[in-house]
């Protein structure tokens, strides 16, 4: 039975949020967490970027030491081989390429250097490139897919399915569709194409969210599986992407769509507050209260009727539990009164005091490198630690330390 899958893109499109920004030992945490809530799939970013491949290497590394449980992590490259090409060796086996497809884009985008033929050509190359390079998964994004023709978004997927894609990207890149209609386009493409079509809505209209649901969907009604794109925190370029949690809240709980798919992913939501009030903090950006789940205002009453309904019977006023999102967080750099912290000028006796605090036990021989990774990822970070982001260093000193090439003892 078809079902329903999350690809966070957080550390693609969520990072290119104008007047913000996220460290690579961030960045890391994103994939920390997203492993944690059970999440599918990571696009982790941009491995053909020279200033990526460090983080890139260290992503592989504590994936492959357990640190983010079952999630797989992708690469995004532009669909041209030399983009795969250049990302094929830092050992990532799952990929997205992109490439605008809308006449706007190829007009006003692209200025006569690609026509339709030639994005064909170029993607399909570069799909190639892929899966000679050992790829196990790849994805093709259609770029501005909203507001390409029907017919040549189906040529355009179709040729990616025969040179190898196991799935395609829509992208809403302008927000511009709506429920109905995404839900019709995606039912027609997966079933012409014959693979998953991936949602990946942008939130112009606040309508991302409703939109990601709806052309999820679609691929149901066509037979496929349905992967959706989302955020944290619905973070993103402009006004946004489809944020994580309203997505698999309104999966979980919407009336007439809870009822009739099913989430394949593991998602365990107790690590939901942690993780969206982590990246408000991370970010710098703070959540609105009114914000689904995790905004302060979620849960709250005060008008009488409201009031006396949910003291009476919390399911009066509210669709689901609280507490299955999980704890706020209490964490020890937010300690009211006398407290010792460790950071980027801290010393031994306040790291040791910290760690010990937090029950973190260091391996023996790894106290140095968990020290330096801690002064280290708070200067990368300019924020005082997290307890998350603490235990994460501890235990995995030596994958982190690809973070940071010359690093003594790596």
């Amino acid at each position: 039975m078809p079902s329903i899958h999350f690809l966070d893109v957080t550390n693609r499109d969520g990072v290119q949020t104008a007047r913000t920004g996220l460290s690579k030992f961030g960045k890391i945490m994103v994939n920390f967490y997203l492993g944690r809530l059970g999440v599918a799939q990571s696009e982790i970013g941009f491995p053909f970027l020279f200033h990526e491949v460090p983080y890139v290497r260290a992503c592989v590394a504590l994936g492959q030491a357990g640190a983010f449980g079952e999630l797989r992590l992708s690469g995004w490259c532009r669909a041209v081989p030399a983009d795969v090409e250049s990302a094929l060796p830092l050992g990532l086996r799952h990929y997205n390429l992109s490439i605008s497809t809308s006449d706007q884009m190829i007009a006003h985008k692209f200025r006569g250097r690609l026509d339709r033929t030639a994005i064909i050509r170029e993607m399909t190359a570069a799909v190639a490139a892929a899966r000679a390079g050992g790829a196990q998964t790849v994805g093709v994004n259609a770029e501005d897919g909203s507001r390409t023709d029907e017919g040549y978004l189906t040529e355009f997927a179709l040729a990616a399915r025969d040179a190898g894609a196991t799935r395609v990207r829509y992208c809403d890149t302008i927000g511009g569709d709506s429920p109905g209609r995404i839900r019709e386009r995606f039912a027609k493409l997966a079933s012409a194409v014959g693979l998953p079509v991936e949602t990946h809505c942008h939130n112009d209209l606040g309508m991302a969210v409703a939109n990601s649901v709806s052309g999820a969907l679609g691929d149901l009604d066509a037979g496929q599986d349905a992967w959706v794109n989302t955020c944290v925190n619905g973070i993103g370029e402009r006004a946004g992407n489809a944020d994580l949690l309203s997505c698999i809240l309104a999966f979980r709980h919407g009336f007439g769509v809870a009822d009739s798919v099913t989430i394949s992913d593991p998602v365990d939501l107790s690590w939901a507050r942690r993780f969206g009030l982590w990246a408000a903090y991370a970010f710098g950006q703070p959540l609105p209260p009114a914000w689904p789940g995790v905004g302060r205002n979620a849960f709250a009453h005060e008008s009488g009727i409201h009031a006396d309904g949910a003291l009476k019977d919390r399911g009066n006023y509210e669709l689901y539990d609280d507490s299955t999102l999980g704890p706020f967080p209490s964490d020890w750099y937010a300690r009211e009164g006398r407290v010792v912290l460790t950071g980027e000028y801290g010393g031994k006796a306040g790291f040791r005091h910290v760690m010990d605090g937090l029950g973190v036990a260091v391996a023996a021989g790894h106290e140095d490198l968990v020290f330096s990774l801690v002064q280290l990822c708070a200067s990368a970070t300019g924020k005082p630690l997290t307890d998350d982001e603490l235990r994460l260093i501890a235990g995995y000193p030596r994958e982190l330390a690809l973070l940071f090439p010359g690093l003594i003892g790596v």
